[in-house]
């Protein structure tokens, strides 16, 4: 497997040289707004620990991020009233994968409405900053 890629736009993210619309974060995990959003309330939860996706995560990590991703998911669907939620992962190129820190896709469904199209253009950011503040506080809930 290829090595780990430090300058990957997660890994910047994690190091604070991007911004995002963060709605979780914890010793081992972060959670934010995907900025190109396939459904309302799209986001995305990572590992802090470098991992370039499912395949070469130490078990350790990985069981303490899906702790998170479900919790992350379940706020998602109460903060957007969502009927239900599209849990992506993708591993390596042939799998879809496009950028290679390990990421979890949190899509909030309603039903009949379809997801955007792939790549969906850039979401309105008052919009992300609204959906974020949204999940943080059904977290808080939780």
């Amino acid at each position: 497997m290829p090595p780990y890629d430090n300058q990957n736009i997660f890994a910047k993210i994690l190091r604070g040289e991007i911004p995002c619309f963060k709605i979780f974060e914890d010793e081992h995990t972060l959670a934010f707004m995907d900025i190109m959003p396939r459904s309302p309330g799209h986001c995305l939860v990572i590992p802090k620990a470098e991992a370039r996706n499912l395949l070469d995560c130490p078990p350790e990590a990985l069981s303490r991020l899906i702790v998170n991703v479900q919790k992350i998911a379940l706020a998602a669907k109460a903060a957007l009233e969502a009927d239900g939620i599209t849990l992506q992962q993708f591993s390596e190129s042939a799998g879809g994968q496009e950028v290679f820190h390990l990421h979890f896709h949190i899509l909030p469904r309603h039903e009949g409405e379809g997801l955007q199209r792939h790549p969906a253009p850039r979401g309105d950011m008052s919009v992300l900053a609204a959906q974020a503040e949204k999940i943080r506080a059904a977290l808080v809930g939780m």
